[in-house]
């Protein structure tokens, strides 16, 4: 055992509780600060929606959760596993394979519960601060506040010698654009803000996208809808077939709409539609796995929505939020300047598939022959691995067991990273996408850590379950043998 800090970890998600793990099991005294009454971040489902359905005013009231009350997994509980704690099915719990967001909540309490997290976690503290007093001893003021009463706060300060930032990722939601939108008389929401089905009974129905969360929202407002239309940009590409469906319809994207409820599509059709959900995701990156990266990235539908803000971060402007990157991050973790006394967990993009309101629009997914000698993509693996990894990273860090390179060179490293970006034309805003490269990326965590990587991660990647879904169709949750695939995966490798 080595060294041992007072640590403060900011959010009690996913990536809050591996880091508070890996810091106990090196011996730091950890605080961690949660603004909710529970663990799970984005995996805690509400009721709840925004006061703007659509997300646009930025002076709504936010609420975190995108999940709604159906909602599957994308990726098998094999996938989600931890490296010492798989997510197996438990008596009474949901069995399925792809489970439901309530059984990810109650693997990350029971995660909680099992490695005494809970009683570290300060619940209903809403960070405020982060400041950095003292450069040279790195003492950091952490300033949360707690409700007392509707209108009135209290506020609490404590002193940490370290700090590791596992929230601030916000959705920013991506919302389809044509004429007649903002007039348009009807109900229009996000689909961040949908929950459950009922209020669309007897209604017609207008989703755009086809996407996971177009997919499940379709499934279960048809059985009520009086008519569900799908609005899609690729009318070729389908993981869902409409054909199944009494009263559903597929049609080109939106021309325009009408103050008197008409929507006209682009293939000429008219709807005179109730309400209009845009399915039409955060985080998205169109992945042309035979196009160069220069194609990739700078094509005008590759986007990212996933916003950092970190208003509580008083660094003295050494770590700073610029078009997205959040910098500078040596490895998306340690700011150079103050390594190790201020670290990112979870930061890292590219990777998010775990729900269908995290990766969305398959409709622009175009797949075509890997064995071209066009570009071979590295394609990617999962959050819940790479959090685990930059958590034990980080706390062994602390500790002193895993020695940073010096500050000089992580700045180096950081400058190399950008210099490469800029050379390739990637925009700033993809700095933290590991996109193409994240099994590196792990791999290289893996090592600091003499971990040795498992072949599995090579070959287990979201970009797997993506062609599995593909060949399932939109009941692969229930139709695949994921089992049998692993197995088949273990005898082949």
């Amino acid at each position: 055992m080595g060294e041992s800090y007072k640590v403060a970890v900011i959010g009690a998600g996913t990536a809050g509780l591996l880091t508070a793990r890996e810091l106990q099991k090196e011996g730091h005294h950890v605080t961690v600060f949660e603004k909710a009454n529970k663990v799970g971040g984005i995996w805690l489902y509400t009721p709840r929606m925004e006061s703007d359905l659509l997300g646009l005013d930025p002076n709504r009231e936010i609420v975190h959760s995108s999940l709604y009350k159906s909602l599957r997994t994308n990726l098998p509980r094999q996938a989600m596993s931890f490296l010492d704690y798989p997510f197996v099915k438990k008596e009474g719990g949901d069995p399925r394979t792809f489970p439901g967001h309530e059984e990810v909540l109650r693997f990350l309490e029971d995660f909680a519960n099992n490695f005494g997290l809970m009683e570290l976690i300060r619940f209903g503290h809403e960070v405020i601060r982060v400041e950095l007093v003292d450069e040279v001893s790195h003492e950091w003021i952490v300033e949360s506040r707690t409700r007392k009463s509707e209108s009135t706060w209290e506020s609490k300060e404590g002193l940490f010698k370290a700090v590791v930032i596992c929230n601030g990722n916000e959705t920013e939601p991506n919302v389809a654009e044509f004429p007649g939108r903002d007039t348009w008389s009807g109900l229009q929401m996000h689909s961040h803000n949908y929950r459950t089905p009922e209020e669309f009974e007897n209604k017609i129905v207008i989703l755009i996208g086809n996407g996971p969360s177009a997919v499940d929202i379709l499934k279960e407002i048809s059985p009520l809808a009086k008519q569900v239309h799908l609005a899609v940009r690729t009318p070729t590409f389908q993981l869902i077939r409409v054909e199944n469906y009494d009263n559903v319809w597929q049609h080109s994207m939106i021309e325009c709409a009408h103050k008197d409820g008409k929507v006209v599509f682009q293939d000429g059709s008219v709807a005179d539609a109730d309400a209009i959900i845009h399915c039409t995701g955060y985080l998205y990156f169109k992945l042309f796995v035979l196009l160069d990266l220069n194609k990739l990235l700078n094509h005008n539908e590759v986007y990212c929505r996933y916003k950092y803000h970190y208003p509580f971060l008083k660094s003295n402007e050494i770590v700073t939020v610029d078009d997205n990157r959040v910098g500078p991050l040596y490895k998306h973790v340690f700011p150079p300047n103050l390594a190790p006394w201020l670290s990112f967990v979870g930061l890292t993009l590219g990777v998010n598939f775990l729900s269908s309101t995290l990766l969305e629009d398959f409709d622009e997914l175009e797949i075509a022959d890997s064995s071209s000698n066009a570009m071979s993509a590295q394609m990617m693996t999962v959050v819940f691995r790479v959090m685990e990894l930059q958590a034990r990273w980080v706390a062994k860090v602390l500790s002193g067991t895993v020695e940073l390179p010096s500050e000089e060179a992580m700045a180096a490293s950081v400058e190399e990273h950008y210099s490469e970006m800029q050379k390739a034309g990637v925009p700033k805003r993809y700095t933290h996408s590991l996109l193409m490269g994240e099994v590196e990326y792990v791999t290289w965590l893996a090592a600091q850590l003499n971990i040795k990587p498992l072949k599995m991660w090579k070959v287990i990647t979201v970009f797997s379950v993506i062609k599995g879904a593909l060949h399932y169709g939109e009941n692969f949750r229930d139709v695949w043998d994921i089992d049998k695939w692993i197995q088949e995966i273990d005898s082949s490798h």
